[in-house]
């Protein structure tokens, strides 16, 4: 049997011209021969009636108060909303469906409301479904957990549901349908001059979604990668196949010669402030006392170089303020610049090849741009900036490294 799973996001979903772009794709894949599971979101975006933003605004305007446990009973209420409606569609079209919460679905969880982890799929009714014929409809975004309760699995959760119900239906491809067209080598938005990429490596578009690209969530292609299962990125309003998310062997298989490119994307990561602390003379202590305190309140950190003299490291603007206040309760004396951008360089290619930090440097230096902070790893090479400076250093590396062509 083969089994293709799709996912269909918020937009995808939103309008009625949207939704029969939907049930075109579903019945462009029944017609070659796929049973297909289809996983979707919340329909819409904020403001619009049954999106999750929507539904947390509700909350947040009705007491505000409500426990994170009963906050994602409502949360699933969207999806399935969304899984209802388009099995009504279907059914319409002359499609056989039939929809399962992510329970039914067989999705077990931990009990970490809001953020839960998956922890088994065991998708024995999705098969039954789909031997049956039917479209198995599959609400993304939630699962269950051991005591019965309903959890949702955090922003980007029904990608992961995707992927997740992917590899235990040992499904051929996963689809993921979305806004637009593939991935792009940068954000369209502030590079006007951003291309579609046919084909990334699992890691490269992990890094790229880590560091800021939105088109997929990094724990659906984690999931992706450690079961072997080919992604495509691609766009409810073509027909085109968008960009293919696989391992540099099925790269090499496809598409001979692609995997000598050394950049891949550039991505960023805005509003941030950079923290700078220096240790006193004779103490050794600094860093662990530091990063335990940022631990302890549970202070996301980011961009980390240590030194003997001391540690630098980012913070979210918005957790700045409690980050000083920790630090100098401690008797610390910190530097702090906010309004900071991360901007990455990514690509497999990169490894080991001299001369590409010589390359950011020099796009960086002809733009009069200030280099705050560097780091790099195997397929990445990250460098802080002003926010006042991102787009224009987003712009020149994009150029430097021939994104443009």
């Amino acid at each position: 049997m083969r089994i293709l799973v799709q996912k269909f996001g918020g937009t995808s979903l939103s309008t009625a011209e949207a939704r029969n772009q939907v049930i075109h794709h579903i019945q462009r894949e029944l017609e070659n021969g796929y049973h297909l599971a289809v996983v979707v979101s919340a329909m819409g975006r904020r403001g619009e009636p049954y999106a999750t933003d929507t539904l947390l605004d509700w909350i947040g305007s009705n007491g505000a108060k409500l426990p994170a446990r009963e906050q994602d009973m409502l949360l699933c209420c969207g999806e399935i909303i969304s899984a209802t409606t388009l099995c009504s569609l279907l059914h319409d079209a002359g499609i056989s469906a039939t929809v399962f919460t992510g329970a039914q679905a067989g999705f077990k969880t931990d009990q970490h409301f809001n953020n839960a982890r998956i922890l088994d799929v065991n998708p024995e009714r999705v098969l039954e479904a789909m031997k049956e014929n039917k479209v198995a409809i599959v609400t993304g975004f939630q699962g269950q957990a051991e005591n019965g309760d309903h959890t949702t699995l955090g922003r980007g959760g029904s990608d992961t549901s995707a992927t997740a119900l992917g590899a235990a239906l040992r499904a051929e491809m996963v689809d993921i349908y979305t806004d637009v067209n593939g991935i792009l080598t940068a954000d369209p938005r502030l590079v006007e001059d951003a291309k579609p990429l046919t084909v990334v490596t699992y890691a490269e578009i992990c890094n790229m979604a880590h560091h800021g690209a939105k088109v997929i969530h990094p724990r659906a292609v984690e999931i992706a990668m450690q079961a072997q299962i080919p992604v495509r990125v691609r766009s409810t309003f073509s027909d085109e196949e968008g960009t293919l998310v696989t391992n540099p062997d099925g790269i090499h298989d496809l598409y001979e010669g692609i995997v000598d490119r050394f950049v891949t994307g550039i991505a960023y990561v805005s509003n941030v402030t950079q923290i700078t602390v220096e240790a006193q003379e004779g103490t050794h202590d600094l860093q662990l006392n530091v990063f335990k305190a940022m631990a302890h309140n549970q202070i996301s950190v980011d961009f980390i170089n240590v030194t003997l003299s001391g540690a630098v490291y980012t913070v979210f603007d918005h957790d700045a303020p409690r980050a000083l206040e920790v630090l100098k309760d401690m008797g610390y004396s910190p530097k702090a610049l906010s309004s900071c951008a991360k901007v990455s360089v990514i690509g497999g290619g990169m490894n080991g090849v001299p001369g590409i930090m010589a390359h950011i440097v020099e796009a960086l230096t002809k733009q009069d741009i200030q280099i705050l902070q560097s780091a790099d790893s195997n397929t990445t090479i990250w460098v802080l900036v002003t926010k006042e400076d991102m787009v224009r250093a987003l712009r020149a590396l994009h150029e430097q490294f021939g994104l443009n062509r």
